[in-house]
């Protein structure tokens, strides 16, 4: 049976990259919480498909389509979110991209584009919420970072860098709003089996050198990481902030 938290019941959680993988593991979990979820996602389909899921099931749930790379886009669909349900009370910045790249293949212009899909993002959404986390004293912010730089995973060296400066932005804003009552903290996925990441990624080999390095002798879930998120967004976390939480099945 699914842990509940009573304190996330009708607060207003606003999920990036929500449409799929993670992040539809996490609006599911935040749903079955009574939490009013909020979707961005530039995949307007699965976005919209997902939403009308959550509604059928009773939950309230508004999805919008939004290129998180585009800040002013970005801060209109918040404004949008809260004229229509509030102001956002736990801001979940999972949105991400691990394409590959060889480092000799790097032009100016794609590096800045795999730090605006991977960082710049979380950075102008926590600013976007946090007046109104302040003027209610009290406020969660979840940056999504990745064990692939800690593991010393090559052949990625943009999205490394970006996942790795997700510490350095949530410790600053931890510090910054720990005295307005806001939480902000980091979780590291490890190789967590969403749909994309079979199709793309997962190979005999791959799984058998994951399964060597990883404590943990399976496969971890896209749920099992939506509950852990949860977790930490309700009042049971009130003591953890500035923190990084690794969440890997032991690979790091």
């Amino acid at each position: 049976m699914a842990a509940v938290y009573p304190d996330l019941k009708g607060k207003v959680v606003l999920v990036t990259g929500g449409a799929s993988g993670i992040g539809a593991a996490i609006a599911r979990r935040f749903a079955g919480q009574g939490s009013t979820v909020i979707l961005f996602d530039i995949l307007h389909e699965a976005g919209e498909t997902l939403a009308q899921e959550l509604r059928s099931g009773g939950t309230a749930a508004h999805f919008q389509q939004v290129d998180l790379t585009d800040i002013p886009a970005l801060r209109a669909g918040i404004a949008v979110a809260r004229k229509l349900h509030g102001p956002i009370e736990v801001l979940i910045n999972n949105a991400a991209h691990d394409e590959r790249h060889a480092t000799a293949d790097v032009t100016p212009e794609y590096w800045d584009d795999r730090i605006a899909v991977n960082l710049k993002h979380q950075f102008f959404a926590a600013q976007a919420v946090l007046p109104e986390m302040q003027a209610a004293n009290g406020g969660v912010i979840i940056n999504f970072g990745s064990t692939s730089w800690m593991a010393g995973q090559g052949g990625m060296a943009a999205y490394t860098a970006s996942k790795s400066g997700v510490i350095g932005l949530t410790r600053s804003l931890a510090r910054d709003y720990g005295p307005h009552n806001i939480r902000v903290n980091a979780i590291a996925p490890g190789w967590i089996m969403t749909e994309r990441q079979i199709e793309k990624w997962l190979t005999p080999e791959s799984e058998a050198e994951l399964m060597r390095r990883q404590c943990l002798k399976r496969r971890l879930e896209p749920d099992e990481l939506a509950k852990f998120t949860v977790f930490l967004a309700s009042d049971e976390a009130s003591a953890c902030t500035a923190q990084h939480y690794v969440v890997d099945g032991g690979w790091v």
